[in-house]
């Protein structure tokens, strides 16, 4: 067989896109244990969901779609070895997936739209409805797109004046312990949405919610900077990576 080093790049790109040349065998030539081993699997997720399979198993069939001819599972397990569970694999940064051993371009593609499809999903069940009788739902859709993400976002839940959520947007985006928030801006884009109330939400990557002395400044101003101009803030909400922290709810709003 010809040694992989003996490809160019215009050889490379005529297999799958994230395949060794030596792996990208045509598909009658699959050996029939990875072969058996797939379909194995796909009958399981189909019989029993997701509830039936451990995180490297539901890495190993998402992986079946970017790397068709391969056996994937050292590469589930290398992912999982480092971001440490599945929800952390589709959270982590373009740059940091491609720092593995094996992972392509096509691979993070796929998981990105797989991620991308989760927040869509979590979006539709609180978008347009009302906050407070969706609350669950509301921090369920916190908790998948920023419970596991290594740097803060900090983002803004507008209300209406019948507390249904009418836009959810990203504020900022910082490092792993700091997001720069303007309480002008969040203040001058409720105006510009006619929102009645707002909930701030922001994520804490080192897993614990409680608050620092900055976060309670700076929600103390964007307080003050809506109540000047008659817009309520309901709640500023801190998701850590197992629980959340309401400001209301522990009596700092």
């Amino acid at each position: 067989m010809t040694p992989p080093d003996a490809f160019d790049d215009a050889t490379r790109s005529l297999f799958a896109p994230d395949e060794a040349p030596e792996m990208a065998l045509p598909a009658g030539r699959v050996p029939s244990y990875i072969r058996d081993h797939r379909q194995r699997l796909r009958d399981r997720f189909m019989a029993g969901g997701a509830a039936a399979m451990p995180d490297y198993e539901l890495l190993e069939l998402l992986l079946f779609r970017s790397i068709p001819r391969r056996d994937v599972k050292p590469l589930a397990r290398a992912l999982l070895d480092q971001f440490g569970d599945f929800n952390r694999v589709l959270a982590a940064a373009p740059e940091r997936l491609a720092s593995v051993n094996g992972i392509g371009p096509a691979v993070i593609a796929d998981l990105k739209i797989v991620e991308a499809a989760a927040h869509r999903m979590a979006r539709a069940r609180v978008l347009k409805r009302h906050v407070i009788s969706s609350w669950d739902a509301v921090l369920d859709y916190c908790r998948t797109t920023m419970a596991h993400r290594d740097t803060e976002l900090f983002r803004v839940l507008y209300l209406d004046t019948k507390n249904t959520l009418i836009a959810d947007e990203d504020q900022g985006r910082g490092t792993v312990d700091h997001v720069p928030v303007y309480p002008r801006e969040v203040a001058k884009r409720a105006l510009e949405l006619n929102a009645s109330a707002l909930i701030l939400v922001h994520n804490h990557p080192s897993g614990d919610p409680s608050p620092s002395e900055s976060d309670i400044r700076m929600t103390g101003k964007i307080n003050d900077a809506c109540a000047a101009l008659g817009i309520a803030l309901h709640d500023h909400l801190i998701v850590g990576k197992s629980r959340e922290l309401s400001f209301r709810s522990e009596g700092y709003l």
